[in-house]
């Protein structure tokens, strides 16, 4: 069956088509607020001023917001802080729900704890918006990116930065309100697609930059050679992703039986799926954020110590910027070694806060279930958590090569921003948030009995006889 035939098959299904539609609308009501500019800021100031920062420390640190934002930032529209107030309120929650036995039991009452949690986690985004919020716009006219009619008292006051920082979170609040309609009427999960379509739309100023770099080339024919490399690297780590990302480790699982009369019930044997990256891209995210950091300092140090001459302390933090920051793509080895650890650590401590062996254990009791050759209890819960402390090992070196594969291609095929579509954080959230969309609408079409994406062949099912 052609691509064609099967977008006739989606369209055809009223309700799938209906969801689409809404998330489509939706998704686009999210790009308008990207420019929407905040008063009296100077847009191609604030531009200019993002291009200048791009190879600084604090410049990653604004570059992985903008980016995640859509663009936003560096047009100091009213969506500047993006999706992520929330997610940061939303990663809060769930490793308080782990030490805190409040929020634990809340967490285990099912769908009303859920919805109490959720509130908690909106009360808090609106705390978190009002604080980044204000000092984002503490932090844009002080890099004087402000139109020139607006004077230094009316920057300095409260009323104008609370004003501000109000609709900054208002712009936030309203994206949330979003995802959580896509959630309910649209298809897919609503947070994700708002980040992919803000990832996504950077795509055509990469794009642009990476013609106007081939159209000056010196060789054209070194310049379609590279294209070619470029089309065959992003093909091979796109399989590769979704390779790992639906990769499993499948632990055989059977049902008691139980006699009941004459009749014999369960017994049925079934797997227990083990995903190969169950920390999924968040490892990245923490290990970029806290290397960060120490580059700010070091930068901060530097400008305060140039004035007063060469001496040991300047050259410590020019060596410690160059070794945390990974300028201009250019790999170190200390960068690589920090790095790597950091994301082997986050890849233990998130799969460690989400993957829970001893209560998967007593699931598996209370529902009458046993791993073959295997005790219940705690011999079960300590047999899970070594297979995956192993299969987390191949997860924590799948994301290494992922998080450095975008510093590979800049550093040594010089393509600019074109190079963070091939790895890091962007493309695993693509390439995760595509595929479970992609599932989604296969839920669908094979409810209706239509063939879906992954099908080989055929239209519409037909139904056995009995």
């Amino acid at each position: 069956m052609s691509l064609f035939e099967q977008m006739a098959n989606v369209m055809r299904i009223r309700d799938l088509r209906r969801k689409i539609l809404i998330t489509l609308g939706l998704l686009a009501v999210c790009r308008v607020g990207v420019y929407v500019p905040l008063p009296g800021v100077n847009v191609h100031a604030l531009g200019e001023f993002f291009r200048r920062l791009s190879d600084t420390a604090g410049g990653q640190v604004l570059g992985l917001v903008n980016m995640f934002a859509g663009g936003a930032l560096s047009r100091g529209a009213i969506f500047g802080l993006g999706i992520m107030p929330y997610i940061s309120a939303s990663i809060i929650f769930t490793l308080l729900a782990n030490v805190v036995p409040s929020l634990e039991a809340l967490r285990k009452e099912g769908a009303a704890g859920q919805r109490r949690l959720n509130q908690y986690t909106r009360v808090a985004t609106v705390f978190i918006c009002l604080f980044q919020g204000m000092l984002l716009v503490r932090g844009l006219y002080a890099w004087g990116v402000v139109e020139p009619g607006l004077t230094a008292s009316t920057l300095g006051s409260v009323k104008f930065m609370l004003t501000s920082g109000m609709l900054l979170m208002a712009g936030t609040m309203l994206l949330m309100w979003l995802g959580e309609q896509i959630d309910q009427y649209g298809i897919g999960n609503g947070i994700s697609l708002i980040i992919t379509v803000n990832i996504l739309a950077r795509m055509p100023y990469a794009i642009t930059e990476l013609r106007q770099q081939i159209a000056t080339a010196e060789s054209q024919q070194t310049a379609i050679l590279k294209i070619i490399v470029l089309l065959a690297l992003f093909v091979a780590v796109v399989v590769a992703i979704i390779y790992i990302t639906r990769g499993e480790r499948r632990i055989p699982v059977q049902q008691q039986k139980h006699v009941r009369g004459p009749k014999v019930y369960g017994g049925q044997k079934h797997y227990l799926p083990l995903r190969v990256n169950q920390a999924g891209v968040m490892p990245i995210i923490f290990a970029q954020s806290l290397l960060m950091f120490p580059g700010i300092i070091a930068m901060a140090a530097i400008n305060a110590l140039e004035g007063r001459g060469e001496s040991f302390w300047l050259r410590f933090f020019q060596w410690a910027r160059d070794a945390v920051s990974g300028r201009g793509g250019q790999l170190t080895v200390t960068y690589t070694v920090l790095y790597g650890a950091l994301i082997f650590f986050f890849c233990y401590f998130w799969t460690a806060v989400m993957f829970n062996p001893r209560d998967m254990s007593e699931n598996l009791q209370n529902y009458g279930s046993f791993i073959p050759g295997i005790r219940p209890g705690k011999r079960t819960a300590d047999y899970l958590e070594g297979i995956m402390n192993r299969v987390t090992v191949a997860g924590s070196f799948f994301l290494l090569a992922i998080a450095l594969m975008p510093m590979i291609i800049g550093h040594y095929m010089n393509v600019g921003r074109v190079a963070t579509f091939y790895g890091g954080t962007s493309i695993l959230i693509v390439v995760g948030v595509t595929l479970d969309v992609v599932r989604r609408i296969n839920d669908h079409l094979e409810m209706r009995r239509y063939s879906g994406f992954a099908a080989g062949a055929g239209g519409r099912r037909r139904s056995r006889r009995r």
